[in-house]
């Protein structure tokens, strides 16, 4: 495998001072935000898309540090009934072309999550039971059938004429995708191109396994997130870990996203990797760095030292 760094983390440097950053930690390959929810800090899509001297000078900024493009990332909500699904979308579609220009293979997203039927203006992300009250089977299969399942067809069919080969979707909360079983939902209705951007500190708070999770889902691993979560003793045993707090709010949530090791040791990150590697993923593991109970600098130090140490090459 071959360590990344998804790049909004430094978000405050040019496009050329974050490689330069990047590079000096010793690591060679980047992922980078196209649109959606993020500000896209080191891509401007539409002057790429328009002009061939910004795209040299875009490609030639990679090739003189001897860097590559992991994967391009417009993760976000397509599926949102309002104007952010229609700007999202386009996000997608503008990842897909740029991936064609720049030829890279993988691009990183989300499911979306719809609303609960045609008339509603917001997304209804159901997690409890759905046999009862019954209504509940009909939202879900509003939002399957007529929504999820057409659009990512189209957007599959629309990869394939970039040349895309992977569409790996985040397993994160608030999307119809959050699991491997959902992913397989919707990849077997779809296409084996869309697969699973595995990040493991989604399912750790969501009281599953990631390790086992990898297992489940096999070849349909896409990608992978180095990113960790503790959960916070003495808060979790209370509330449980359905948490409302913002995630600014670090000393009373019951769980926190924190730097690569400060969740889960060492051995727990070396036999997921080990796992991971064994099932047949080779690929790219990009850090993302969200820890909010310590500086950036330190947050990515602490990380890219515990992936280094943990990761299976």
């Amino acid at each position: 495998m071959k360590l990344s760094i998804c790049t909004d983390s430094m978000g405050n440097l040019s496009y050329e001072d974050m490689l330069d950053k990047v590079k000096g930690m010793g690591i060679d390959y980047v992922e980078m935000t196209v649109g959606g929810w993020s500000p896209a800090p080191h891509i401007r899509v539409d002057e790429l898309l328009g002009s061939e001297e910004k795209l040299a000078a875009f490609k030639k900024a990679l090739t003189d540090r001897g860097m590559g493009i992991a994967a391009l990332n417009c993760s976000g909500n397509p599926l949102d009934p309002g104007p952010m699904g229609e700007a999202h979308r386009a996000a997608v579609d503008k990842t897909l072309e740029l991936a064609k220009l720049l030829r890279v293979e993988k691009i990183v997203s989300m499911s979306g999550l719809p609303a609960a039927n045609a008339k509603d203006t917001v997304p209804n992300w159901i997690t409890y039971t759905v046999s009862w009250p019954a209504t509940l089977q009909d939202v879900m299969k509003y939002q399957w059938e007529e929504v999820a399942i057409p659009y990512w067809k189209k957007v599959v069919e629309k990869a394939k004429s970039c040349g895309v080969k992977k569409i790996a979707l985040e397993n994160f909360t608030s999307m119809l995708v959050y699991n491997p079983e959902t992913l397989f939902k919707l990849r077997n209705a779809v296409d084996p191109m869309i697969g699973l951007n595995l990040d493991p500190s989604h399912l750790m708070f969501m009281g599953a396994d990631p390790i086992q999770s990898a297992r489940a889902l096999g070849d349909a691993i896409h990608h992978v997130h180095g990113k960790d979560v503790r959960i916070e003793r003495g808060l979790a045993e209370v509330n449980g870990l359905l948490e409302t707090k913002v995630v600014e709010d670090c000393a009373n949530r019951a769980w926190n996203y924190v730097a690569v090791g400060c969740g889960h040791d060492l051995q727990w990150w070396k036999e997921f990797f080990s796992v991971v590697k064994m099932l047949g993923y080779d690929e790219h593991v990009s850090l993302e760095m969200e820890d909010l109970t310590m500086s950036v600098e330190a947050g990515i130090k602490t990380s890219v030292d515990a992936l280094k140490q943990s990761i299976s090459l």
